[in-house]
């Protein structure tokens, strides 16, 4: 049965349900509400550029690989805030303070004109790989399926939380006007990761141990972080993945 000149046909949708659809679609996206993020995310590329920035630090030594690790954690938070779904003015005004402040720090560990000076770049390294914990585990949390760049991301902040307490160790080392492990043992960069990894997973070799009680407190937060987080997350999030069905 054929509609008459001016009726709709059958089954089609009316122009002013069009028009009101258009207008609440149009009214939910308004350009500067919210920015559209990866429905996976790059975590992939993420959890290949950590490992990356922790097997040059674990093999190699100097002031230039500290200042590059700076820039690599800015581009981890990069990363991380491209795959999420907060504004775009927010993602723009957090990356930019953190652009000008890792620039200081940058600076502050090639140039090195004090203890005290390292020691702030050091805390400042830390707060931005807080950020980006937060940023990833936000963004992990608010996806209603799980896939393998879910998992890529919680692997990603489980690394970040490990190189992030190794920058607060190294700054309470540079601060603390006392060496931060006991017998006076010297510490640098790799030796704050291994403590600081070695702690995170529980391992506890005991060959390097935090020598003030301030350095034992946050080293059991750092241990009971690790552990909550691969039994909570990490687990919740492997249990829960199915792989993409295969066509037959």
């Amino acid at each position: 049965m054929t509609s008459g000149p001016g009726e709709p046909e059958p089954g089609a949708v009316p122009e002013h349900a069009r028009r009101d659809v258009t207008r609440d679609v149009t009214r939910d996206a308004a350009p500067g509400t919210e920015r559209p993020a990866s429905p996976t995310g790059r975590y992939g590329l993420l959890l290949i550029l950590l490992v990356g920035t922790y097997l040059l630090s674990a093999f190699t030594t100097g002031k230039l690989v500290n200042a590059v690790q700076i820039v690599v954690f800015v581009g981890s938070l990069l990363l991380a805030l491209r795959s999420s779904p907060i504004s775009l003015w927010v993602a723009r005004l957090i990356f930019g303070v953190v652009a000008v402040g890792s620039a200081v720090a940058f600076g502050l560990v090639l140039a090195q004109p004090s203890q005290a000076a390292v020691g702030a770049a050091q805390i400042w390294t830390g707060l931005v790989l807080l950020v980006a914990v937060v940023v990833i585990v936000r963004r992990i949390l608010a996806n209603t399926t799980v896939t393998m760049q879910s998992i890529y991301g919680a692997l990603s902040a489980y690394i970040i939380i490990g190189l992030m307490f190794a920058a607060f160790y190294g700054a309470m080392d540079r601060l603390g006007g006392v060496p931060f492990f006991v017998n006076g043992q010297p510490g640098d960069t790799k030796t704050y990761q291994y403590f600081s990894f070695t702690t995170l997973t529980t391992l506890g070799y005991g060959d390097f141990t935090a020598a003030t009680d301030a350095g034992r407190a946050v080293a059991v937060l750092e241990a009971m972080v690790g552990q909550i987080f691969l039994a909570t997350l990490v687990a919740r999030l492997v249990s829960a993945f199915r792989p993409p069905a295969q066509d037959k």
